[in-house]
């Protein structure tokens, strides 16, 4: 008797662990339940994938979808509704939101809010602080957190923990991994004076410089080795710490961004202006080229996009008046294939930096791979399709995008969450269903 499937992905190219395969894909319930469901195999919905890539269902580890806060400018509906388009089927949001997500009360109203509002899965971050230190080891437990964030500079919003003995306090409190803004605060607030309003933007870099982000990682790299507790040092943006960091896989994980794979100071400065800022900040084509041996290397464990959009208007602020944070969550997969048509790294390895890294970091549950048993996520892309990023295309209500006008070569078709088709050419389809992500401990 042939096997039957709720949905079944015929004729497309799979990105599986152990290689790229022609293979149909069936989903049953919404896991994966076969790879190679055979031709007699039927299903209630069947996908032509002919001329497409499959790719495990695609994961955006850092975004700020300001919710509670500006609904204006982001919020779950929203930020995930860009997510589905831009072919994610999940995201993990951080907590400098307005209130900040640092105790059971707002944690428990973003788990009920984000299980009714989001088009794709989520995983949601705990900000620590000095003050809710003996707490950690509850609310990093409760459903649907991925870990705890803390930002050792500072950045939007006020969560902080500057001084290493509130960081060593932190971190000999509780056991999942913690995200670190990897930032020395002592040192940006030494320098603050050094500049003025009206600076050149590309000011931002220097204030923010080389040594601020190396410092901030060799004091956390220490308190790791020192508790034994794993780190996760977000947006390394720096040749220094991806050098360095080498020596800590036992106990530390990084991410780069998209933004520090694919823009280069001074010219994004020049040509973006305010809508060029973030923390930290673009760098040089030395510290670019560095990030790209990373990956080649395996240094890397993750990519994200730290979505994190600002109102048009404070953008075009002079410096350093206009807010740190850019939008990506829509436009990171697109860049992504378009780098690997470029040579930059290969689709497998994409798969792993934006799908397994993230559920191998973060101990996301049926995430991560095309595999029986596991999700049926799934990312659709067209390798051969060429497309501008234009703004009329992005969710995000503050409307704009640092890689407008791009041409870019590889677009994500589809979007698949649980075996049900979200988004499919640029149509969003049905209502939001997204859960929140289960993770181990």
């Amino acid at each position: 008797m042939a096997a039957h499937f709720d949905l079944l992905i015929r004729n497309g190219t799979c990105v599986l662990p152990w290689g790229a395969e022609a293979i149909d894909a069936g989903v049953r319930d919404g896991r994966i339940a076969a790879l190679g469901a055979g031709p007699d195999a039927t299903a209630d919905t069947v996908l032509d994938a002919t001329g497409l890539h499959v790719l495990p269902g695609l994961i955006d580890p850092h975004v700020h979808l300001r919710d509670p806060g500006d609904k204006a400018v982001e919020s779950i509906p929203t930020g995930t509704r860009g997510a589905i388009l831009g072919g994610l089927t999940a995201v993990f949001d951080m907590p400098n939101t307005s209130p900040a997500i640092t105790g059971a009360e707002q944690l428990n109203w973003k788990q009920a809010y984000a299980e009714t509002a989001a088009w794709c899965d989520m995983g949601l971050y705990v900000g620590g602080t000095k003050t809710n230190i003996p707490g950690l080891p509850t609310l990093e437990s409760g459903r649907g957190v991925c870990g705890i964030k803390i930002f050792a500079g500072s950045s939007t919003g006020d969560l902080m923990i500057e001084d290493d003995e509130h960081l060593e306090m932190a971190m000999r409190s509780g056991r999942r991994r913690i995200a670190f803004h990897s930032e020395d605060e002592y040192r940006l607030q030494a320098r603050k004076p050094m500049f003025k309003s009206g600076d050149p933007y590309a000011s931002h870099m220097v204030w923010r410089d080389e040594e601020c982000a190396f410092l901030g990682t060799r004091r956390l790299m220490a308190l790791a080795r020192k508790t034994g507790r794993p780190a996760h040092i977000l947006h390394v943006s720096t040749a220094q710490e991806l050098d360095y960091l080498k020596d800590f896989q036992d106990i530390a994980t990084c991410e780069v961004l998209v933004n520090h794979l694919t823009q280069v100071a001074p010219d994004c400065y020049e040509r973006l202006e305010g809508f060029g800022v973030m923390n930290p900040p673009i760098r040089g084509q030395a510290h670019r080229d560095a990030a790209w041996r990373a990956i080649a290397d395996g240094t890397v464990d993750t990519i994200g996009s730290d979505h994190a959009p600002h109102p048009r208007d404070k953008k075009l602020l002079p410096w350093p008046d206009c807010p740190a944070g850019l939008t990506g969550v829509q436009t990171l997969v697109p860049i992504m294939l378009d780098h690997v048509n470029a040579g930059r790294l290969s689709l497998g390895r994409m798969a792993d930096l934006m799908s397994a890294g993230p559920a191998r970091v973060y101990g996301a549950i049926g995430k991560g791979r095309l595999a029986a048993g596991y999700d049926g996520d799934f990312t659709l892309v067209d390798m051969k399709r060429e497309r501008r990023i234009e703004e009329s295309w992005i969710a995000s209500p503050c409307g704009w995008t640092p890689f407008a006008g791009m041409w870019i070569k590889g677009w994500p078709v589809a979007t698949i969450i649980r075996g049900q088709i979200v988004m499919r050419d640029d149509e969003v389809l049905g209502a939001p269903s997204g859960k929140l992500v289960k993770f181990l401990g």
